[in-house]
């Protein structure tokens, strides 16, 4: 049975600057097979022909296609829910993009949503104008709820900071389309083609790769060169599908024998520990 699959970047494919082992042979291998993939990246700033140009400068051989972002889930998300509405952005350029493309306009006064992305450019201003106009009665849309995002000189605050303040200071709960919501990775899927029993979900985070693949019903692999350690395992009341060293140990063997396996006893047969 073919399929394809979804990839988590930082901590799978490359450490800051660094490309992981294993990476690169797996992509020219799904290529060359022409099996479907996307990689997925929970970072509304940059729209996906940055992220694939930051790829390619991997050496690896990436189209804009081959790459699904937070705020482009975020932006069709919107669209369906209401064509040709109006958002307040506290975000970047990925963003915006994305709700441009999809039939948003930019405002700001009396918006129909409040969307929150990372930046580094965030103000108390912008923070007391999104309060004022999620009080009067705009929605509150997270790109994603990551409280962190790791960079090359270690951790800054995320979308999910920002927004935490946000639901604080107005009462109100916001709506998050990104990793692990379904909606992000239904979408990847729906981008890929492909049916959920066909699509493999490789991630190294439990809370938002591996989660959100669980909740959908994808199969999984987690990756041990990122955020989780093997002995991390046991706080979730969840696992993966499989568990591997790095992407190094992940062929095509082993995504079809997940393609393949039934749902019922996808875990029995293939978890194994650390492969």
């Amino acid at each position: 049975m073919a399929g394809g699959v979804l990839l988590d970047m930082d901590g799978v494919i490359y450490h800051g600057s660094e490309l992981i082992d294993g990476a690169s042979e797996l992509i020219h291998e799904l290529l060359d097979r022409e099996i479907p993939f996307r990689f997925l990246t929970n970072n509304s700033q940059r729209n996906r022909r940055d992220i694939a140009t930051k790829l390619q400068r991997f050496g690896l051989p990436i189209e804009e296609k081959h790459v699904y972002t937070c705020a482009m889930a975020t932006a069709r998300f919107l669209a369906r829910q209401k064509p040709g509405g109006t958002a307040f952005v506290i975000g970047e350029g990925g963003l915006m993009t994305a709700l441009h493309h999809n039939g948003f306009s930019i405002v700001d006064k009396d918006p129909d949503y409040v969307v929150v992305g990372e930046g580094r450019m965030l103000s108390f201003e912008q923070l007391e104008t999104a309060l004022r106009m999620i009080l009067a009665g705009a929605r509150l849309i997270a790109t994603n709820m990551d409280p962190n995002c790791p960079t090359e000189r270690g951790l800054r605050p995320g979308c999910g900071a920002t927004v935490a303040m946000l639901e604080a200071a107005s009462g109100m709960k916001a709506f998050s389309v990104g990793k692990p919501s379904p909606v992000m990775l239904s979408d990847a899927c729906r981008d890929l083609g492909l049916p959920l029993e066909q699509v493999v979900m490789v991630g190294d985070t439990m809370a938002t790769d591996i989660l959100g693949a669980v909740q959908l019903g994808l199969r999984s692999i987690l990756v041990l060169t990122g955020s989780t350690r093997i002995e991390d395992l046991t706080q979730f009341a969840y696992k993966p599908d499989v568990v591997v060293d790095s992407i190094a140990k992940i062929d095509l063997e082993l995504l079809e024998n997940l393609w393949d396996v039934e749902a019922d006893g996808l875990t029995r047969e293939l978890q194994a520990g650390v492969a």
